[in-house]
């Protein structure tokens, strides 16, 4: 496989980044002289974060992290496990959903950094054994989600083996299998249409590159340059104690489905399971460009109408991997997810240097609990705000 390490000066930056991030937890500095002893500079912030669990179908807890250059702020509201009734926590696992893309994206362009690939490589280059009908798309078109792949988690071959047995374990390097039999929806490049298909071929065409386990790439690219300790893409439906339980809130009362699905069936679209800590100081070094050089940044951040799912406070634009949410008070670079039980956000401003980790435990998104959705952007865009100020 390709050499794997990076050049000296990037990871020079990498170590700069990473020590920035194993930072982001430390206990905020004591508050301004003259503050008074009752002042409380977030609970303006709380009262939102709390209006949002309040409000019939809203989730049984949250937990924001906000990071900036010297300080870190950690609100949260309701609780991480409704039988015990304690608080969310910053080490507490959770199931990142579609902000996995993020992860697959770094993967792939580390090493269009280092030569293994171009971001032109078609599929028909670099995985023949897929459709012919799909050769023509490009890594690019993957990761900025105008490939055109139909989704094969739509798939009814696929969601029939789900519902049959939530805990079944796929071959996820076979999961395109359920849609090889689909043309394209759309000449590739021609428009954005979100497939979690997409994260799968790029997972598979960086395999196919490094001849190397895309687990693995993940651990040596991403995780150990970034810190991340607490980082794992399983392939069970077991979480690693202690978690944030995710709830199904349609049904009263909530019904806890953080072990409902197995995470075979998402793998490099979703399956990844972190903690509000491990996300920080991801999401610091990607939105930062930590992990590859200013040329591949560059293409990372060529934007293009485009909304994550769930849609992310403010104006959506999609990159590489990555989106812009433009909101009233700036612009800060991320990823949205949603899965049963659980709704992310991970955001940065362009250097890396303020974040904000935003998690739920309950699946809001515009089909399901679209006033929901709503209000949670709202308060996402209240948060984003209050980072940048």
């Amino acid at each position: 496989m390709p050499q794997l390490s990076a050049p000296p000066s990037r990871r020079r930056r990498a170590l700069a980044v990473a020590v920035l991030c194993l930072t982001a937890l430390l206990p905020a500095a004591p508050a301004a002289a003259g503050a008074g002893p009752g002042h409380d500079p977030d609970r303006a912030l709380r009262q939102r974060l709390e209006e949002l669990v309040r409000t019939p179908g809203g989730p049984p807890g949250a937990i924001a992290v906000l990071r900036t250059e010297r300080h870190t702020r950690v609100i949260r509201a309701g609780v991480a496990d409704l039988t015990t009734g304690r608080p969310p926590r910053t080490g507490d696992h959770m199931r990142i959903a579609s902000t996995a893309k993020a992860f697959s994206g770094a993967v792939a362009l580390s090493l269009v950094d280092r030569g293994a690939v171009r971001l032109d490589d078609t599929l028909r280059r670099r995985l023949p054994q897929l459709p012919a009908a799909w050769g023509a798309v490009t890594l690019r078109q993957l990761l900025n989600h105008t490939s055109g792949l139909p989704d094969y988690s739509e798939a009814p071959a696929f969601l029939d083996e789900l519902r049959a047995d939530p805990h079944h374990v796929f071959d996820s390097r076979r999961l395109l299998d359920y849609v090889a039999d689909r043309p394209l929806l759309f000449r590739p490049g021609s428009r954005y249409h979100y497939s979690n298909s997409d994260n799968i071929a790029v997972a598979l065409m960086a395999e196919a590159v490094t001849g190397t386990p895309y687990e693995r790439l993940l651990a040596e690219l991403v995780h150990r340059p970034l810190g991340l300790h607490r980082t794992s893409l399983p392939q069970g439906y077991r979480m690693p104690r202690p978690y944030l339980h995710g709830y199904d809130v349609t049904v009263t009362p909530p019904e806890d489905v953080s072990e409902l699905l197995g995470a075979s069936g998402l793998w490099a679209s979703g399956g990844i399971v972190s903690t509000p800590a491990d996300m920080t100081r991801f999401i610091r070094g990607y939105a930062g460009g930590a992990l590859y050089g200013p040329a591949v940044v560059r293409e990372q951040r060529r934007w293009i109408d485009g909304e994550s799912q769930p849609a992310g406070p403010g104006r959506n634009s999609a990159g590489l991997a990555v989106f812009r949410y433009d909101t009233r008070c700036g612009t800060v670079l991320g990823h949205t997810g949603n899965t049963a039980g659980y709704t992310q956000l991970i955001a940065a401003t362009p250097d890396g240097r303020r974040s904000l980790t935003f998690s739920v435990t309950a699946q809001i998104n515009a089909g399901q609990a679209p006033d929901q959705l709503r209000l949670m952007r709202a308060v996402q865009e209240d948060f984003v705000c209050a980072l940048l100020r």
